[in-house]
């Protein structure tokens, strides 16, 4: 008995030791690396999952040839979403224009440790009843089709991200921070084409529950404040896993933070992560709402 207890603790010692050993060796690897370097790397590592890394501002962003992009988009991928501690709040806005319907939707909340935010274009070949929104499969916006898009993301305490371009999905997520999404508040911009797109889409907007003085307009360009002020209902399971979720989420948001905690820049802890603990780099970069088994049924 006190044989075998010696053996375990010999080797919870070693085992001590070599992580420690470990521990330190990577330290040193990253503090040993430039600013370009770090950057390049977080880069290469991201881009096989349909992101970027901004260093100069600490968040992933979506690129325009995102492998996501062959999913497109259906109302499913929101529902589903909670299972994966995806937890957001989401404003979609339906409009019809020249023989399509369109869907321009916006999402804030958590992505697993990830506080972030997204604005995504889509639309369908033909026309479609209203009745039929949650169960069609709406295609992701073409290069010709892709609009400018900029939001600003803050919460309550007044920290803010901006990411702005020409995007069919233009994102920004926040490694190791928790937010609630009512907490978020997401001022959103889009330059339109046409006045005809446009006027299509502040009604889309006022049918989403905007009050005409909610909506700012100047020339092409529409702006409005995405708050609290969501039509989303969600049945008791749904209430479950966003409860569930959100407790994981804070959990390991705080473990991210001590796992990395020899580091305070994001870029140092993100590839900290990367090399000590590889899955759990690969899972902080899982920010999409779907995965292939989804894609498949629809």
């Amino acid at each position: 008995m006190y044989y075998l207890l010696f053996i375990l603790l010999l080797i919870a010692l070693l085992g001590s030791i070599f992580f420690h050993c470990r521990r330190k060796k990577i330290i040193c690897k990253v503090n040993g690396m430039d600013c370009c370097a770090k950057c390049s790397l977080l880069d290469e590592l991201a881009y096989p999952f349909g992101y970027c890394f901004h260093c100069d501002c600490g968040f992933f962003s979506s690129t325009v040839d995102a492998p996501q992009k062959q999913a497109g988009y259906t109302w499913f991928y929101d529902y589903m979403a909670p299972r994966f501690q995806m937890v957001f709040d989401a404003l979609p806005v339906y409009f019809d224009y020249r023989g399509r319907t369109w869907l321009i939707e916006f999402w804030k909340g958590q992505y697993g440790i990830n506080t972030g935010a997204e604005i995504g274009i889509y639309h369908t070949d033909t026309i479609i009843p209203e009745t039929d929104y949650k169960t069609t499969w709406f295609s992701c916006a073409d290069r010709n089709e892709m609009l400018d898009i900029s939001f600003l993301l803050c919460n309550r305490e007044n920290e803010c991200v901006r990411n702005e371009g020409r995007h069919w999905w233009l994102t920004a997520f926040l490694p190791g921070c928790f937010s609630k999404p009512a907490d978020l508040s997401m001022e959103a911009c889009i330059r339109f084409p046409n006045r005809e797109m446009l006027s299509a889409f502040t009604k889309g907007l006022e049918r989403a529950g905007f009050k005409e003085d909610q909506i700012s307009v100047n020339g092409f360009t529409v702006c409005f404040v995405f708050c609290g002020n969501t039509t989303q209902r969600f049945n008791l399971i749904t209430r479950f896993w966003r409860r569930f979720s959100q407790w994981k989420n804070k959990i390991f948001c705080k473990l991210y933070r001590w796992v990395t905690r020899p580091f305070v820049c994001t870029e140092d802890r993100i590839l900290y992560l990367y090399f000590y603990l590889p899955a759990a780099f690969r899972r902080l970069l899982r920010l999409h709402r779907f995965n292939k088994r989804h894609c498949k049924g629809h």
